[in-house]
Formats: C-alpha cells, sequence, structure tokens
C-alpha cells in the first residue's frame, strides 16, 4: 500500500507541475517505458534534451551508472553499440539552478564534471541521470540547511521525508524535468546488478521521442 501511495502522491505532484509546462519526451527502455516532462523555465537545458531526442541520440544507448537509493545515469555515446564513429563531443551548457527545482524522487538532472575542473558547475551536453534517492529525516535535512542557499521549505521536506530524493544535490546540478509516469521503472533500474556501478547487463534506452 505504501509503494502504491507513493507512486499516486509523485504523479498528483507532477500534474501540478505540468501547468504551463507541456513538453514530454517517452524514453522507451529495455525494462519498460519512462515519461519524462521538461521545464520551461530551464531553457538551455530543455531545448538541448529536445534536439537530442529528435536527432534519436539516445536511441540504443545504455544507463551506464546505476546506484540504488541514489541515481540512474545515462547519455553517453561510447554506450551506443551500434554507433560505429568516435564519441560525439558535445558543448557544456551553463547551469540553471532554480529555487523551484530540487533533486526529489524522479527529477531529471543533468550530469557534469567535478568542481576542479569545472568550477561554473556547467552540465553535460548528454549525460543525464534521473533520481531514485531515499527518504530521509528531519534531524538530516537540518544537516544540510546550513550548506544551502535557502532553507528548506515545508514542501521540500515533506516530499524528502515521505517521497525521498538526494537534497546534497540541489544547486550543484540542474534539475531540469521530471518523471510524470514509470517511477517502477526507475525503481528497478536502480536495483539492477552491478559491478561497482556498472550494469552487468545492458539497460537500454529503445528510443525517446517527443509526446503530446
Amino acid at each position: 500500500m505504501k509503494r502504491i501511495a507513493i507512486v499516486l502522491l509523485i504523479s498528483l505532484l507532477a500534474g501540478i507541475a505540468a501547468n504551463g509546462q507541456s513538453t514530454k519526451v517517452l524514453m522507451k527502455t529495455s525494462m519498460g517505458d519512462i515519461t519524462l516532462m521538461l521545464y520551461d523555465d530551464t531553457p538551455l537545458h530543455k531545448e538541448n534534451f529536445i534536439d537530442l531526442v529528435k536527432t534519436k541520440f539516445f536511441d540504443g544507448i545504455s544507463f551506464h551508472r546505476v546506484i540504488p537509493e541514489f541515481m540512474i545515469q545515462a547519455g553517453d555515446p561510447r554506450t551506443k553499440k551500434e554507433n560505429t564513429e568516435p564519441a560525439k563531443q558535445l558543448q557544456t551548457i551553463p547551469a540553471e539552478f532554480k529555487i523551484n527545482h530540487f533533486h526529489k524522487k524522479g527529477a531529471l538532472s543533468a550530469a557534469r564534471m567535478g568542481d576542479q575542473v569545472n568550477p561554473q558547475k556547467e552540465s553535460s551536453g548528454s549525460q543525464f541521470y534521473i533520481v531514485q534517492g531515499k527518504t530521509l529525516s528531519d534531524a538530516e535535512l537540518d544537516q544540510f540547511n546550513s550548506r544551502r542557499k535557502s532553507p528548506f521549505t515545508n514542501d521540500e521536506r515533506k516530499i524528502y521525508t515521505e517521497i525521498g530524493g538526494t537534497p546534497h544535490l540541489d544547486f550543484n546540478y540542474t534539475v531540469f524535468g521530471e518523471v510524470t509516469k514509470g517511477i517502477e521503472v526507475v525503481d528497478a533500474i536502480s536495483k539492477v546488478a552491478c559491478t561497482r556501478t556498472v550494469p552487468d547487463k545492458d539497460v537500454t534506452i529503445i528510443s525517446a521521442r517527443i509526446i503530446k
């Protein structure tokens, strides 16, 4: 019952957030379908992701980094087995941190290089991750407050304590969308057997398409 309640709550929150944010992507994976909504107020990331979808960049790419209770990551062109061309070097994208977007369960965010070589926290031109995360206590959230640009709101606390997420990534990696359907697929991918963080068996993006 608890799992069903969490899925329903995520769907409700996604429906509320979807007002005015209509661009959605259906990502068919070898473990099921995930529907992503792209935010309008992170336009650089949104348009870049749309361009990658339209050029079928993601088709055949695998989730190459999986960490339970954290996230699943994909978008590295080197994981596309059918690709006979050298890996495409994509430009980075300037960070688009928004106070209203945070790393709740189901958040779609951009991967990036570390701070030492990337002090501006610019995003990868293709790699993304979807948060699986875990629930946290209020006491645990209090420990993050001193390192944040702003304290957690009541709504953020409710989501992090009841649904889960990865709050230590807030304002460090750009959140530019969220899962509206298929969070159970994200959970399933997060549980695949891995050697370190690399899945032992390919979990592939079969196709990604814009939907209405």
